[in-house]
């Protein structure tokens, strides 16, 4: 969709931007090639120059150039040109924020193999792992995860994001992540019902008892996220291509899912939910 795109050069909106495709002038090759663009002939030339320097940054895979140029509304559209260079990004804490709280395990996930990382054993890696990733997505990753990260972590993620808790809310999906996964048909299996408070109490056993078994839970549910993340992420790409006219050609197929490396223990998980809930 990238090279579709002209809304990211100056004084050029979407609206403008649908002149053009409307005129045939679909992608950049066709905006090169066109005779008589239906823009000023100053507009035309400003549109040449932008291109060519759009064209040096998608070779050199840089994300970055077009996430600072186009509206935050449009950030979606990065998703197919830079999928290689992609990470999905989910943290677990021990709260939402307060003095004391910390990250107790994070999940990554490229679309081809998933990483974890653990308070205590191997959180500091993160940070050099991430720093490959061009494109980052998450859900409300930009009101929690990411601030969370800096604040707690002293680590200030830069890359270009698409947050797809605002993607999905454009198409009608609101609320949390689990919420979005039921309306639009993914299942958690064993983890179904398991939520972020849960998961702090699958930490708080992990911590007081030892539990191998609730670390387990709480890794398998913090990659249960990533994972669904791109399946729910290549949903609203297609969703959102129909509102252009390249549904028919620029659609991507479901994600085949990974192997999962944790497997939740319903054990532990039943036996939380006796102590800590009350039905």
């Amino acid at each position: 969709m990238v090279r579709n795109t002209f809304c990211h050069i100056p004084h050029v909106g979407t609206f403008t931007e649908r002149r053009l495709w409307s005129a045939g002038i679909r992608d950049w090759d066709a905006f090169r090639a066109s005779a008589d663009p239906p823009l000023s002939p100053a507009r035309t030339q400003l549109v040449a120059q932008h291109l060519d320097e759009s064209a040096s940054h998608l070779e050199n895979e840089n994300p970055g150039y077009f996430y600072e140029r186009l509206a935050a509304n449009q950030h979606w559209r990065l998703f197919r040109e830079f999928r290689r260079s992609i990470a999905y990004l989910d943290i677990e804490t021990t709260g939402l924020g307060s003095p004391g709280d910390h990250v107790t395990t994070i999940a990554l996930y490229d679309g081809r193999s998933v990483h974890t990382y653990v308070h205590g054993r191997n959180l500091d890696d993160f940070a050099d792992d991430v720093r490959d990733c061009r494109l980052l997505v998450t859900y409300n990753g930009k009101q929690f995860d990411l601030p969370f990260i800096r604040n707690f972590m002293g680590l200030r993620l830069g890359q270009a994001h698409i947050d797809l808790r605002f993607v999905l809310a454009a198409l009608g999906y609101k609320g949390g992540l689990k919420g979005c996964e039921k309306k639009l048909g993914l299942s958690r299996g064993d983890l179904e019902g398991v939520d972020g408070f849960f998961a702090v109490l699958l930490w708080q056993d992990y911590q007081e008892h030892r539990n191998a078994a609730a670390l387990e839970t709480l890794l398998a549910y913090n990659v249960e996220d990533v994972v669904n993340l791109e399946t729910l992420m290549v949903l609203a790409y297609n969703m959102k291509l129909k509102e252009t006219p390249f549904a028919g050609t620029h659609a991507l197929a479901i994600p085949a899912r990974p192997d999962v490396p944790f497997q939740a223990d319903r054990e532990t998980i039943e036996r939380i939910r006796r102590e800590h809930y009350f039905f």
